[in-house]
């Protein structure tokens, strides 16, 4: 199971404007483009809330709305301002060219989101399941990888989940998972070890032997 936004894609410059966007559009100042990035992992309204917790009476449904709006938007406009993370292409062409292996996403981002990642990098059919905010309470709430080892037809130990932050480790081992972070999201690696991870990668091509998998080098 990989997380998407700062685990396969590059996406804190479109975040962190479209988040700042929706304050400024309410009068509002924007937080710290380190508070935006520490909050990405989380739903939406997860997010916001957690930006405005000393503001409890910011409209944060219509922040968040105004996020959505925004970050869509920007999307439209500019759709290459958010690209693949440096070997996420190889790797998932890699994994799901297993057959011992299935492949899925476990994201904050909503079903829209994720749809319009899927077709952006030419994604179809690959990931035998999706699970997103519009599916599922916020991590690091378990029910998305719940979910997902039920659509899978597998045992939650067998999953492994790959993210970038302290919520997507927590989420896994709410849920039973493995827990495996990354160094190049927006999490440090010792929040994440912290949060559980069993280790954290400092690059893709660490994940086949991470997860226990003979290297296709040697097999070639």
């Amino acid at each position: 199971m990989f997380d998407v936004d700062g685990t396969l894609l590059d996406s804190a410059h479109a975040i962190v404007a479209a988040m700042t966007e929706a304050y400024v559009s309410h009068g509002l100042t924007a937080p710290s483009r380190a508070a935006i990035v520490g909050v990405v992992g989380l739903s939406v309204g997860e997010a916001v809330a957690a930006l405005s917790h000393e503001q409890p009476d910011h409209p944060l449904g219509s922040i968040g709305t105004a996020f959505k709006t925004s970050f869509s938007r920007g999307l439209a406009e500019a759709p290459h301002q958010s690209g693949l993370y440096d070997g996420a292409a190889e790797i998932i062409a890699l994994l799901a060219a297993r057959e011992d292996l299935l492949l899925g996403l476990a994201t904050g981002n909503s079903r829209r989101g994720v749809e319009r990642f899927i077709g952006q990098f030419g994604l179809e059919g690959v990931f035998a399941t999706t699970q997103t905010a519009d599916d599922a309470p916020s991590k690091p709430h378990p029910a998305m990888l719940h979910q997902a080892a039920v659509e899978a037809a597998v045992a939650a130990d067998d999953v492994v989940m790959i993210g970038d932050t302290s919520f997507d480790m927590a989420m896994a081992r709410n849920a039973g998972a493995r827990a495996i972070g990354v160094s190049w999201g927006y999490h440090a690696p010792e929040q994440l070890l912290a949060a559980g991870a069993e280790r954290v990668l400092s690059s893709f091509a660490e994940l086949v032997e991470a997860l226990g998998l003979p290297d296709p080098a040697e097999a070639a």
